[in-house]
């Protein structure tokens, strides 16, 4: 582990970092700014540091953050794909970057319009009559759908619909963002090829049935080969069709979901036009929807007038209302339209199709290995089963920390939770066969060591700077402040006999 000092042990009296000269403008008095109680009495014990040492120490605490462009990183349903830095140079440009969501509309313009043909594309990607780029996530995104969709019910005299159908293999914000919106939760099991079990879906269908919620694909990483059958059901049954657009990386230019049937799009912006995320964000969320739900879309909606200049309209009378700022997360939508319009149609589609193709070139050089609960060809992602590397005392949790001693973020683990021991590995479109290969070697590798030493797997990682946390304990009793000399939590075997940190 490592043992360097940490900044508030760094110093000594009288270093400085910066020396500024006395200011020769008149000044206010301290005291006319804050009140006399909220001024401390004494200095603030900081270091006193060098620049070199402030440049020093930050630097190194950015090392040791991992992202994507640090190395890989097949985070399964998150699509951490490499961000092009043409997006960040867009986002940057003064005429959006330095502008005010309050700023009349003659003065931005340009902004308006972006998002005015950010929806339109929107709109064409997913087979939607309208888009609002409000919500600020994936299940703000959710939230807001499920709003719309009990509007409409409502609005025809149906609001006793109060049940929504969610499969047992959906990402748990479907079930959160329901249960948010006031509606009880039905489960579909999965059927043994990794979609709806139809026959399940036809027994939970009832005048009740408010909509179902999906992924297509799904977080098993296979494309539903019955939706249209499934949007059949549900409509015939007065529902209406959900599409969670977390795993839209894969169908790009390949399949609209509103032409298989779905009603209500969301779109992750931050992952699928590649927008840095993580960590709580940034994010971005609009849904599309079909044209019998545009009136309850939340407003005020960019317009364009005859003249060609645009303005933000009301939504109308029908409209569910704001769920944020009708610019939603403008820089995350600057990013998106920049990634959209580089790629242009074809481009987007050969984005979707390089994405299947390394899943599924990862998938066939692992599924000797590791156990694959549905052995068919998959869209972006797949799920492994490491229940074999269990069976000799490895987790998958332990092959997740054990891939972090060879640079490379982790897959998502225990989830779905319907596939026991669960690796769900995406890979996106922009890792190079040579990276592919170089994972493959390494699960190769650590399967190996699962048979061979595996107290190597169950104790890594060992050359992290903060070897295996005792998670239990940071869940029961989290220490949400440091001070100078905490050490960190670790547990009794994070460090093995024989491995220095």
């Amino acid at each position: 582990m490592s043992t360097e000092p940490l900044i508030f042990e760094m110093g000594a009296p009288g270093r400085r970092a910066a020396t500024l000269l006395e200011m020769d403008v008149p000044t206010r008095p301290l005291e006319d700014l804050v009140p006399a109680a909220a001024l401390r009495q004494e200095d603030a014990p900081l270091p006193e540091v060098s620049e070199i040492e402030i440049v020093r120490h930050f630097t190194h605490l950015a090392e040791r953050n991992f992202g994507v462009d640090s190395g890989f990183y097949p985070l399964g349903s998150c699509t951490m794909k490499y961000n092009p830095k043409l997006n960040e140079d867009m986002a940057a440009l003064p005429g959006f970057a330095r502008i005010h969501p309050l700023q009349d509309d003659a003065t931005v313009q340009g902004a308006i319009e972006l998002i005015y043909t950010l929806e339109q594309m929107l709109c064409e990607i997913a087979g939607m009559a309208r888009v609002t780029v409000q919500p600020s996530a994936g299940a703000h995104g959710e939230i807001t759908g499920l709003m719309i969709i009990k509007a409409y019910h409502e609005s025809r005299g149906e609001g006793h619909r109060n049940v929504v159908l969610i499969p047992d293999s959906a990402h748990g914000t479907n079930p959160a963002s329901a249960t948010l919106a006031d509606y009880e939760i039905r489960e579909i099991r999965t059927d043994g090829r990794g979609g709806v079990d139809v026959e399940h879906l036809r027994e939970l269908l009832d005048d009740k049935v408010a909509a179902l919620m999906m992924t297509n694909p799904n977080t098993l990483g296979v494309f539903d080969e019955n939706i249209v059958e499934i949007a059949r059901l549900v409509h015939d049954a007065g529902g209406q069709l959900y599409y969670d657009g977390a795993n839209a990386n894969a169908i790009l230019g390949l399949v609209r979901p509103g032409d298989t049937g779905f009603d209500v799009v969301h779109f992750n912006l931050h992952k699928t036009c590649s927008t840095p995320h993580g960590g709580g964000g940034p994010g971005a969320g609009p849904i599309g929807v079909a044209p019998h739900l545009v009136p309850f879309l939340p407003g005020p909606l960019p317009a364009k007038d005859a003249d060609g200049t645009f303005h933000w309209r009301d939504a109308g009378p029908q409209s569910i209302g704001r769920v944020r700022a009708n610019n939603g997360n403008f820089l995350v939508l600057v990013r998106a339209y920049t990634y959209i319009r580089f790629n242009g149609p074809d481009g987007l589609r050969r984005v979707s199709e390089s994405a299947v193709l390394n899943a599924n070139y990862l998938m066939h050089a692992l599924k000797d290995l590791f156990t694959l609960p549905f052995d068919r060809t998959c869209m972006h992602e797949f799920v492994l089963s490491a229940n074999q590397q269990k069976a000799r005392g490895v987790t998958a949790m332990d092959i997740a920390k054990r891939l972090l001693d060879f640079g490379m973020y982790a897959p998502t683990v225990y989830f779905p939770l319907i596939v026991p021991e669960a690796v769900m590995i995406e890979p996106t479109e922009t890792e190079t066969r040579e990276t592919l290969d170089r994972f493959i070697a390494v699960m190769r590798q650590i399967d190996q060591e699962s048979r061979e030493n595996p107290e190597l797997v169950t104790h890594a990682p060992h050359t992290t700077p903060v070897g295996r946390l005792d998670q239990t304990l940071a869940a029961r009793k989290p220490r949400l402040r440091w001070s100078p000399g905490d050490a960190p939590r670790t547990s009794e075997k994070s460090v093995p006999v024989g491995v220095s940190r």
